[in-house]
C-alpha cells in the first residue's frame, strides 16, 4: 500500500509504504544515534527511548504518518525524506551508505518535485549545515530550541533557499 502523494518520481525515489516501516525506523534510529548522541549527550534518549521496534510499529499501526514521506530505494531502502509543505522535516541516509549521493538525490527531489525551500538544522550539526549549503540553502537569522526535546539547551537554525 502506498501512502501520500502520487508524484512522478525519479528512478530510485518513491512514496514510502507500510512495508518500509522497519527500514525507515532502522535508518532514523541509527542515523540519529550516530549524529546526535555527541550533541545531546543523552544515552538514555539515544539507547533507551530511541528504539527501532516501537518506531516501526508506530508506522505500521498508523500508516498515515508516512504521508509525504519518500524513500530512496536502490535494491532496498537506503534513505528517507519527510516533507511538510515547503519544509524538509527529516532527511536521513543509512549510515553505511553515506557519501554516495543518496542524500543529494533526496534533497534535489524535494527541491525540484515538491518545491521545498526551508528546513531546520541543529546548530552543532556542522556536517549537515555544509551539506545543505552545497544544495543551495543558507542560514536565515532565525534560531529556536529543538521543539521535540523540551528543556534542551540545543538550538536549531532555519535554513532557506531562494526560489
Amino acid at each position: 500500500m502506498t501512502v501520500g502523494k502520487n508524484i512522478e518520481i525519479s528512478k530510485n525515489i518513491r512514496n514510502a509504504s507500510v512495508d518500509d516501516a522497519s527500514r525507515i525506523a532502522e535508518i532514523l534510529v541509527f542515523s540519529k544515534r550516530k549524529n546526535y548522541r555527541r550533541i545531546f549527550n543523552d544515552d538514555i534518549g539515544s539507547f533507551v527511548e530511541l528504539q527501532v521496534y516501537p518506531l516501526a510499529k508506530k508506522y505500521a499501526d498508523r500508516p498515515e504518518l508516512l504521508n509525504d514521506t519518500f524513500v530512496y530505494d536502490d535494491e532496498f531502502v537506503k534513505g528517507v525524506i519527510h516533507i511538510a509543505g515547503p519544509e524538509i522535516k527529516e532527511l536521513y541516509v543509512e549510515p553505511f551508505f553515506e557519501n554516495r549521493g543518496i542524500g543529494g538525490k533526496l534533497i534535489e527531489f524535494a527541491k525540484t518535485k515538491l518545491n521545498c525551500y526551508e528546513l531546520w538544522v541543529l546548530n552543532e550539526n556542522e556536517r549537515a549545515i555544509k551539506f545543505y549549503k552545497q544544495h543551495g540553502f543558507h542560514e536565515a537569522n532565525e534560531t529556536r530550541p529543538v521543539p521535540e526535546i523540551p528543556n534542551s539547551n540545543v538550538l536549531e537554525t532555519k535554513m532557506v533557499r531562494i526560489i
